[in-house]
């Protein structure tokens, strides 16, 4: 069965950073439910050579049709020039949780 779930990863600077937008996001109903996963190290080019930064993930759960919105809301109330905000389709899921995204999502 298709469906049109999606998980969103944003980094961010800090959690108090990741919990702002967590927050922000749900107020709005753009997504059912995040995680925020902290410390993560991550590596990336930046400004010509490598680097490196303790950051926090947020794994956010929503719908395709809502993934404008979230990024233009991410990019908002983010600090970053070029926030990561990617989406991954959900393949499957259980029946109860999809349902309950449905129920919580903005329609």
């Amino acid at each position: 069965m298709k469906n049109n779930y999606i998980i969103i990863l944003v980094t961010s600077k800090d959690k108090q950073e990741a919990e702002k937008i967590t927050q922000s996001l749900l107020k709005e109903h753009l997504i059912a439910c995040a995680n925020i996963v902290n410390p993560v190290t991550s590596f990336f080019h930046w400004s010509g050579k490598i680097d490196k930064a303790e950051e926090c993930l947020i794994v956010m759960k929503s719908r395709m049709d809502l993934f404008t919105q979230v990024a233009e809301h991410v990019k908002g109330l983010h600090s970053y020039e070029v926030p990561e905000i990617l989406a991954l389709p959900i393949v499957e899921g259980s029946k109860a949780y999809l349902d309950w995204m449905s129920c919580v999502l903005k329609p």
